[in-house]
């Protein structure tokens, strides 16, 4: 008897609106979260060939002792689109393969959840079986970004979100949403997705 197939499922939303605090409701439910950018993170400091591939485009100023200098490629990834663009071309694809091997590690469950901010812009959501989205209004994400991030300036805050799909584009792709506005409960929410889900 052929086993059942486990789903591929994403979770994603705009900077701030909590999809980590989601993804962890559904953690506790028993789903495993994969979550893609604390994993490409991890790639770019030990994956030979990210690395390999982040100096050649940044220079030997990309690595400090080992340890990516965030600082430097963010700043100049940041404010140069092309460059972005490039490094997104070394990184997604090896997230890609390491959320693969991972899913097919996974047993006896229903589905897993690929956490991920760009889930959308980067096309990875085609890959998926189905996706949710986190909403938050924007001002209650930016007083989270502050909080969580001080270091982030308004004007940086401000040109991440601009930088993002807007929520109704995103909406459309959406097959779930998950409104995380201190209003709504979040868990009844996320129960009721599972339940569609399992």
């Amino acid at each position: 008897m052929k086993s059942k197939q486990i789903l591929k499922i994403g979770i994603t939303g705009g900077i701030g609106s909590g999809k980590t605090t989601v993804s962890r409701v559904f953690s506790v439910l028993g789903i495993p979260v994969y979550y893609a950018d604390d994993r490409a993170k991890w790639l770019m400091e030990n994956n030979s060939d990210v690395i390999e591939g982040i100096s050649t485009l940044f220079g030997n100023t990309a690595y400090s002792a080992g340890k990516l200098n965030r600082s430097v490629i963010s700043s100049r990834a940041f404010h140069n689109p092309v460059l972005l663009e490039q490094l997104n071309a070394i990184v997604h694809p090896a997230v890609k393969k390491d959320y693969e091997d991972w899913h097919l590690s996974q047993r006896d469950i229903p589905y897993t959840l690929k956490e991920a901010a760009l889930l959308f812009e980067a096309g990875s959501y085609k890959d998926l079986d189905k996706t949710i989205l986190v909403l938050s209004p924007e001002n209650l994400r930016i007083r989270r970004i502050i909080k969580r991030d001080p270091f982030r300036t308004q004007k940086d805050i401000k040109a991440i979100l601009e930088r993002q799909m807007k929520d109704e584009e995103k909406q459309n792709l959406a097959d779930f949403s998950i409104l995380n506005d201190e209003v709504h409960l979040i868990i009844p929410q996320v129960i009721k997705i599972h339940r569609e889900l399992t």
